[in-house]
């Protein structure tokens, strides 16, 4: 089964809004883009969620990966397709909806929690691995799966994970993370949000530079 590449981001954070509304999500969308963020998912079970979507795509640049978060519905993957995202991220790992968003050549991030079901998802074709709830698993669990799993593929952490939790869990081998309710709660204004982003940003750039000197 062909497989979309997980897409080089300047940083490997993804920012979900869960909850968030179409009349506010550019402007915090905004905020976190100008942070040095540049992933955003809205999980499907958010006010109505293609409308927030269709419009991320219409205002964010080119290079800023879009998508939805909680896709459980093959239907779902096509109307993510229609509203412009490119991004499909599931809490769960569903042969039907991984077929379906890989034929339609979409960004695939599919949860799982056990080696079985992640070798079922690489097998599926997943552009990268989401561990959740990865607070649950720990650096340890997604550490002792990942050495059973083929190397380069891309592992990310979602599910109780903050910046503090950075290093350890990239320790562990795990490239990407899902920013929750760390970043975002229904109800924070973009001002609020763009000060928790920078925070994450600067975690992340911090970590990484250690790693380069």
């Amino acid at each position: 089964m062909n497989r979309i590449e997980w897409p080089f981001l300047s940083r490997g954070l993804v920012a979900i809004l869960r909850g968030v509304r179409p009349d506010e999500v550019v402007g915090i969308a905004e905020a976190i883009v100008e942070a040095g963020i540049g992933a955003i998912e809205v999980p499907l079970n958010s006010p109505d969620p293609f409308r927030s979507i269709e419009a991320l795509r219409m205002a964010m640049p080119d290079d800023v990966l879009v998508g939805a978060g909680t896709v459980l519905e093959q239907a779902d993957v096509d109307r993510l397709i229609d509203a412009g995202g490119r991004l499909m991220v599931s809490p769960n790992i569903d042969a039907d909806v991984m077929r379906r968003s890989v034929e339609r050549g979409m960004v695939t991030m599919p949860g799982v929690f056990t080696p079985s079901e992640a070798l079922l998802a690489v097998r599926l074709g997943a552009s990268a691995l989401k561990f959740f709830p990865a607070a649950t698993l720990q650096p340890a669990g997604i550490s002792a799966i990942r050495a059973v799993l083929p190397a380069g593929t891309v592992i990310g952490a979602v599910g109780g994970i903050g910046a503090d939790d950075f290093d350890l869990f990239q320790d562990a081998g795990v490239s990407v993370f899902g920013l929750g309710s760390s970043l975002y709660k229904a109800g924070l204004d973009a001002a609020e949000v763009g000060r928790r982003a920078r925070a994450a940003v600067e975690a992340w750039d911090r970590l990484t530079n250690k790693q380069r000197g």
